[in-house]
């Protein structure tokens, strides 16, 4: 075989490699996942609620899962090991423990992190006085194939829970414009950068807080909407475009309401690469025992 045959047999064996490969990428809000009490959420993680979050993820088989309401460490690591126990391993984890000392955000993945960058001591500002990020922002690099790297921001905003302290919806908003204030720094540094920003937002997408995050113009992220695989695909009417599939991932017993409230938002250079029939939310029976959230599963196309 001459020099540049063999040149052109690597390179397909290259094209060959990952042409066809593809990331899974999974938020889900695990409810208090945790493996102790703590003064403000006094109840653990039931071995049968454990269980079905754990059903949860292996129906989805990620590559890469962001999680929110997670315990302390030692939680996500039995989480982890219980799951490579179920056949499904997930090498490489990040957990960023903020203000908040219950709960945290926390990522499991298959794929390589290749940096870290957890940000746990942000600020902002509401009628002149300082808040600190309550669950801080995970921001990872992931490494998903040879020449693909993307970085995923994990976050769970404010609650709806009121204060004596400020509006919750003021505080939400406030640490959305921290976490839009992250990416547009990192997209003035590198506006090609591959972004994945996943997580409890607290908030329905007219809210001031997602607008916030998704923000606008040449920076603005792409929201996929994942839907139930239910067959549903009638339009909605003027002024409402967006199609009538079931969307909503929480639902809040107190006032049996449905919402929409976890996202998993792309960049500019992410949002034509979604393969949008792998692209939904699980229907599982008994899901709620799990978590009162239902996670997103958004399924990408690598170059």
């Amino acid at each position: 075989m001459n020099r540049r045959l063999a040149i052109f047999v690597l390179a397909l064996a290259g094209l060959n490699t990952f042409a066809g490969t593809v990331v899974r990428l999974a938020t889900y809000n695990v409810e208090n996942y945790l493996d102790a009490p703590t003064a403000t959420r006094p109840h653990v993680k039931s071995a049968e609620a454990k269980a079905k979050v754990r059903e949860t993820i292996r129906t989805l088989n990620p590559d890469v899962i962001a999680l929110e309401e997670m315990g302390t460490t030692n939680a996500l690591l039995e989480l982890r090991a219980s799951l490579k126990n179920d056949g499904l391993d997930f090498p490489f984890w990040e957990h960023v423990s903020g203000f908040d000392p219950s709960i945290h955000v926390a990522v499991l993945s298959k794929l390589p992190i290749v940096a870290r960058r957890p940000h746990t001591n942000d600020f902002f500002l509401l009628d002149g006085k300082r808040f600190q990020v309550k669950r801080g922002f995970a921001e990872v690099d992931l490494q998903a194939a040879t020449n693909f790297v993307f970085t995923l921001f994990v976050a769970h905003l404010k609650s709806h829970l009121t204060t004596a302290e400020a509006d919750e919806a003021e505080e939400r908003l406030g640490e959305a414009k921290v976490l839009r204030g992250l990416l547009d720094a990192r997209l003035a540094r590198e506006p090609a950068a591959n972004l994945v920003v996943a997580g409890d937002f607290n908030d329905t997408p007219d809210s001031a807080a997602v607008k916030e995050v998704i923000g606008h113009g040449a920076r603005q992220l792409t929201d996929p909407r994942p839907a139930e695989r239910n067959g549903d695909h009638a339009a909605g009417e003027p002024p409402y475009l967006v199609p009538r599939r079931s969307v909503w991932t929480y639902y809040y017993g107190k006032n049996d309401t449905f919402s929409r409230i976890d996202y998993l938002l792309l960049s500019a250079t992410l949002k034509n690469r979604r393969i949008t029939e792998a692209t939904y939310i699980p229907n599982l029976p008994d899901w709620g025992v799990g978590s009162d959230h239902r996670p997103l599963l958004v399924t990408l196309k690598l170059p």
